[in-house]
């Protein structure tokens, strides 16, 4: 795997913790709560790598320039704008609804999981959408 591979990958991680949130969220409905632990984990173990991949590919490669022109650069402003605002917000929501979790304390986990969820899923998505408009349907030449 070299460098220019960790964007794709990246990707993969972020569309993979979207996956696992949505499935995890599906078994705490039907009150299947080990599942819901074991998809939650796996999100967030999932994100964790995620992190670390983005951290080390811009720390060697640095940014990359979005190359589209007209009103879909500003859509693109937009969602990275709103996603990486958010997936400052999420780091700390994620750590507070996993601690209120494994202290038993139900009540507030499923209080701050109704916002931590959302945003969450969002930064996710999100994330593969720039992925995809960066490298994918607007890639820099080479």
């Amino acid at each position: 795997m070299t460098l220019t591979d960790l964007p794709a990958l990246n990707a993969c991680l972020n569309a993979t913790s979207a996956t696992l949130l949505c499935i995890g969220y599906g078994f705490i409905r039907q009150k299947k709560i080990l599942l819901h632990r074991i998809c939650m984990s796996a999100a967030f173990l999932t994100s964790t790598l995620f992190l670390a991949s983005y951290l080390y590919y811009h720390a060697h490669h640095g940014s990359t320039k979005f190359q589209g022109q007209g009103a879909v650069r500003w859509i693109y402003f937009i969602i990275l704008l709103t996603h990486t605002i958010l997936a400052v917000v999420i780091v700390p929501l994620i750590f507070m609804t996993f601690a209120r979790a494994l202290g038993g304390k139900f009540d507030k986990h499923k209080a701050i999981a109704r916002w931590t969820l959302p945003l969450w899923l969002y930064v996710s998505v999100t994330g593969v959408i720039v992925y995809l408009m960066l490298y994918q349907l607007y890639p820099a030449a080479q």
